[in-house]
């Protein structure tokens, strides 16, 4: 039986497959429709959720797990015979999932759990988590554990384009008019982790030049450094993935294995559909 346990949350985007190999859980963010809550993964994906945005014309809201959630994922996890937890959170500046985890950790007083704001996302943050996973089913000692996840933080990063303005009108994050003007100018906003959020970078026309420049700004961050792995991120568009992977791998020194990653529902919204990016954490 392993002595630590790594659990973290649903907007960490980590494919079920690659969660099990390491016996990761997350811990799944609520989907609302109105008086409808799914469970996001577990109960409706990307595809799922886009077919109804687009079906209503309206988003959906999100919620973090409660406290209780936590609370019930803590003792399950201690009751299996595991000593210790990790629980690595999606950027306290997107969520409130880090202090739900924080007030659980309360019922706890006997127990080793140590709590961590990742300060980023997605995969972001799946890159984390698979790391303290893998360390910990080989042994590692949680300060150990703790020195390769502030190791890795700095050198993982995200770039992203959006392929349309439509949903962030929906969520009123820009005007309909700013969308449509937007639209019509074929404008694509370029994404990126700044001080634990997906903000704007800057904007590009065209999604090949958006491409491009996601490109290129990654190409700038990796330098002559080696890339340790990289996936590329999508919102309901695996096809437009499969492109942009040819793309990257054609300019850049990338890995032998690219997995196409959806985003998922807790953060895919606030994106929209069609958004393509990358992740990537340089050695």
């Amino acid at each position: 039986m392993q002595e630590i346990a790594i659990i973290t949350d649903t907007d960490s985007s980590i494919p079920f497959a690659l969660a099990a190999r390491y016996n990761l859980y997350q811990i799944p963010m609520t989907i609302n429709f109105g008086e409808e809550s799914y469970e996001a993964v577990y109960a409706i994906n990307d595809a799922d959720t886009f077919r109804r945005i687009d079906k209503e014309g309206r988003l959906p809201t999100t919620a973090a797990p409660s406290p209780g959630k936590y609370i019930t994922a803590f003792k399950k996890t201690f009751d299996s015979g595991v000593q210790k937890i990790i629980c690595l959170c999606v950027s306290k500046e997107v969520s409130a999932t880090y202090s739900a985890a924080l007030t659980a950790r309360e019922s706890f007083p006997d127990r080793e759990i140590l709590v961590i704001d990742s300060g980023t996302l997605s995969m972001g943050l799946g890159y984390l988590a698979l790391a303290a996973a893998e360390a910990a089913s080989e042994g590692a000692s949680i300060s150990d554990i703790s020195a390769i996840i502030e190791d890795l933080q700095p050198r993982t990063h995200l770039f992203a384009a959006l392929s349309t303005l439509k949903y962030l009108a929906m969520g009123g994050r820009v005007s309909n008019l700013a969308a449509s003007m937007g639209n019509m100018l074929n404008v694509k906003p370029i994404l990126t982790i700044r001080d634990g959020k997906l903000d704007l970078l800057e904007r590009v026309r065209t999604q090949k030049k958006a491409w491009e420049r996601v490109i290129e700004l990654a190409a700038i961050k990796t330098g002559d450094k080696h890339i340790e792995k990289m996936c590329i991120l999508h919102v309901n568009a695996p096809e437009m993935a499969q492109q942009f992977t040819s793309e990257i791998r054609s300019r850049m020194h990338c890995p032998e294995e690219i997995p196409l990653v959806e985003v998922t529902p807790g953060l895919s919204i606030h994106s929209g559909a069609g958004m393509v990016g990358t992740v990537f954490i340089v050695k």
